[in-house]
């Protein structure tokens, strides 16, 4: 079996500082084939991940894999976006890790995704929060849906540089789905080079803002590494869950 080695430009260990104490983990990402939505999920993370999984390891999942094996993976070219949508894409503060809604084809996916009223009124909250100096309200209006939609980006692999992924649907049930299979905790993440959330997790239990700070560096990569997934182990007697 090979060893398990960090993504290029990324490290396999990080050190966090939670609750006053420090903590180390390691970030073993894991490779995969190009994921359709002609594979079953359990039998790619049984083929991938299982003959590395350890019984207090904690898999995680990018949301996007999860995605096209739910068939929410549309083609961009075949979104033909309202007048709506091109409007309010011109609005989107634009980052240099992706599209997210600011071209027309995201922006209408998050109009049928959470409902046309609600993405106007979160685009009017944004107004009135970029008068304040204040980002984000946008996405705190519209919601996860909305947050998780991913846009078509030349570093992304084919074909995917040309798709549209929406957000997974009921990602804690596929999260207990797979830990159910595999023995160990699960959880659906959407992490980029600026942060993340965790859209689906196997156990109530577990702490998700400190497996976010176990990941904020995307240790999974944002570009062709092919790690859609990968195993955070504990390098010493550090709790993940709040409850023993």
């Amino acid at each position: 079996m090979n060893e398990l080695k960090a993504n290029p430009e990324k490290q396999k260990t990080i050190e966090i500082y939670w609750n006053g104490e420090k903590s180390t983990f390691d970030r073993l990402p894991l490779k995969t084939h190009i994921i359709t939505n002609k594979d079953n999920l359990i039998e790619v993370v049984e083929k991938y991940a299982v003959p590395y999984l350890n019984n207090d390891d904690i898999l995680f999942i990018t949301e996007r894999i999860v995605a096209c094996t739910q068939n929410r993976a549309i083609p961009v070219n075949e979104i033909k976006p309202r007048l709506l949508a091109k409007i309010l894409c011109k609005f989107v503060h634009k980052t240099p890790y992706g599209i997210g809604l600011g071209i027309p084809e995201t922006m209408e996916m998050a109009l049928v995704e959470c409902g046309t009223m609600n993405i106007i009124v979160a685009a009017l909250i944004s107004v009135i929060g970029k008068i304040f100096g204040k980002r984000g309200w946008f996405y705190h209006i519209a919601g996860e849906k909305a947050r998780a939609i991913d846009g078509p980006c030349d570093n992304t692999i084919p074909p995917y540089n040309e798709y549209v992924v929406l957000a997974p649907n009921d990602a804690d049930q596929v999260a207990c789905n797979i830990a159910k299979s595999i023995g160990v905790d699960v959880i659906i993440t959407d992490i980029n080079d600026l942060g993340g959330n965790i859209l689906g997790a196997s156990s109530s239990l577990l702490n998700k803002d400190m497996l976010i700070s176990i990941l904020k560096d995307n240790p999974l990569g944002q570009c062709d590494e092919q790690t859609p997934m990968g195993i955070i182990r504990k390098c010493e007697n550090n709790k993940i869950k709040e409850h023993a």
